[in-house]
């Protein structure tokens, strides 16, 4: 791949900036080739997000300089950092859903007449040409609200390219998008290297990384920790970069006791599309639950857990059966889920640590019918520093803490309500390396003291690293059961998709659906 080497798209040099009198970036020094896939990884809280901010004139450094084609450059907006060649495509899209790709491609520009008035006929045609410069043939007169999220992202893409850019951020591109509108995304990215842009990749996503960057820069603790071409590092040296210590695998697995007891699920469905399936996690077992998107395992665990109605079947806690109608009558049982949507199903996020904490167990904090505030602050704070979560103090906003640190508050959650059964769908998605070894920990922690964890993840990676078992769902259903230790991609992939009959460790059969 031909890069110009002499001269930069773009050069930062000690680059700091500060808020409030704590200082969050150090002496940044940072650049972009031409034809150049740039990754910038650490931690939530590591820095990643100021700096994109500085570059797309949000923020204004307080020391160093920024150059652009060897020409130094100051943004003080948004508009400067456009003018000046960068673009940036952040993870929540900036699309107005009514209207039409075309208008939203012009907004902001729109063409007129000699009389003032909008011209339908150039905003059309000039659609049509940007979306020729990524490669789209999508109709300009589709409503943007009627396309998935990656096509939405594709035509946010097209109006950074019409609009000059030479540099485009692209922050988690892929959190939303399923396996193909990312394979979709990458062949764009890898076009618009061959054209000579340079691209900035935010990701946690350590895969799609080493798929796409020709360089990598690692921040931590808003400092410059290493920049290394991606041939000639490693996985596990930019992890540990990352996180600041050496570790052997994210996986370590305590010695645990698994014994009878914890969830059974015996011929459960809701009488459509998912079920019946029967299994089982038993006390002090961690059982992973993989299956491609659409397969039906949240669907599984929200019958589980009373948030969708059990139309067959039934579920058993520690051998006795229970009557689950809804998830207050689940957690009564012992049971509890970690939502996949954190903000959505899961946080308060108008609200503080400890109300985010605390509130499902507040009743155990009562005496005389009167709340034991002192209790509940030293609950909090020690499940709070279990598991390391990152605040200014317990009384902080949720909605103020990084990603990874929101996921670690509903986790503590759960620690302190202390259930014999946790499910957990998608635990670390979206999450930092290091908040990820964290919830490991605690996934291990708690087996090893008898709670049966139940883990959903498309990570298929994360499921063979942390389970004892793994049980593959299909349309609904499940077809294939595996020993974690001797498992291996390829056969979880085939039962999966159902190419082949799987090889499962158990000897079970797919299982079939009611034909009643």
């Amino acid at each position: 791949m031909a890069q110009n080497l002499q001269v930069p798209l773009l050069k930062l040099s000690g680059i700091g900036k500060s808020f409030s009198g704590t200082r969050v970036l150090h002496q940044i020094a940072f650049e972009v080739l031409p034809g150049e896939v740039h990754a910038v990884m650490g931690e939530n809280g590591a820095g990643k997000s100021t700096l994109m901010k500085i570059l797309a004139g949000i923020h204004l450094p307080d020391t160093g300089s920024m150059k652009l084609n060897g020409q130094e450059v100051k943004f003080f907006s948004p508009s400067d950092a456009l003018k000046g060649g960068i673009s940036i495509i952040h993870q929540e899209l900036n699309v107005v859903p009514e209207m039409s790709i075309a208008d939203n491609l012009a907004l902001g520009n729109e063409p007129r007449t000699r009389l003032g008035l909008l011209d339908r006929r150039k905003v059309e045609t000039e659609a049509r040409e940007k979306l020729a410069r990524v490669h789209s043939n999508l109709d300009p007169l589709q409503s943007m609200g009627s396309l998935s999220i990656g096509m939405q992202q594709v035509v946010e893409i097209a109006r950074a390219v019409a609009q000059d850019s030479r540099i485009l951020i692209l922050d988690e591109p892929t959190a939303a998008l399923s396996t193909s509108e990312s394979s979709q995304l990458f062949e764009l990215i890898r076009k618009m290297r061959s054209d000579g842009m340079g691209l900035i990749y935010i990701s946690h996503r350590m895969q799609e990384v080493w798929e796409l960057a020709d360089r990598i820069t690692v921040l931590r603790d808003g400092c410059l920790v290493s920049t290394s071409h991606r041939v000639d590092t490693s996985q596990h040296i930019v992890v540990n970069d990352m996180i600041g210590r050496d570790i052997e695998s994210l996986f370590l697995r305590d010695e645990r006791k698994i014994v009878p007891g914890g969830l059974s699920v015996s011929g459960l469905g809701d009488g459509k599309r998912i079920g019946p399936v029967s299994f089982e996690v038993r006390s002090g077992e961690v059982v992973g639950l993989f299956g491609l998107v659409g397969a039906g395992r949240s669907e599984i665990a929200r019958l589980i857990f009373g948030a969708d109605q059990v139309r067959l079947g039934s579920v058993s806690v520690d051998g006795s059966r229970v009557i689950i109608t809804d998830p207050p009558s689940a957690i009564a049982a012992g049971i509890g889920l970690l939502s996949e949507d954190r903000k959505g199903q899961g946080l308060l996020l108008n609200r503080d640590v400890i109300d985010n904490v605390a509130l499902p167990s507040f009743g155990s904090f009562q005496r005389f019918g009167v709340l034991q505030f002192g209790r509940i602050r030293s609950a909090v704070r020690a499940v709070s520093d279990r598991l390391k979560i990152k605040s200014s103090s317990d009384s902080q906003l949720v909605s103020e803490l990084s990603g990874g640190n929101q996921q670690k508050v509903l986790v503590a959650r759960w620690l302190e309500i202390k259930p014999r059964v946790l499910i957990m769908d998608e635990p670390t998605r979206g999450v930092d390396i290091g908040s990820k070894a964290q919830i490991y920990r605690t996934v291990n922690e708690l087996a090893s003291e008898g709670t049966a964890v139940l883990i959903i993840s498309s990570d298929i990676s994360e499921v063979l690293g942390i389970s004892d078992r793994i049980i593959v769902v299909r349309d609904g259903l499940l077809s294939g059961e595996f020993n974690g230790l001797v498992a291996t991609e390829e056969a979880l992939m085939l039962s999966a998709t159902g190419i082949e009959k799987p090889n499962s460790e158990s000897g079970a059969e797919p299982q079939k659906r009611s034909r009643t």
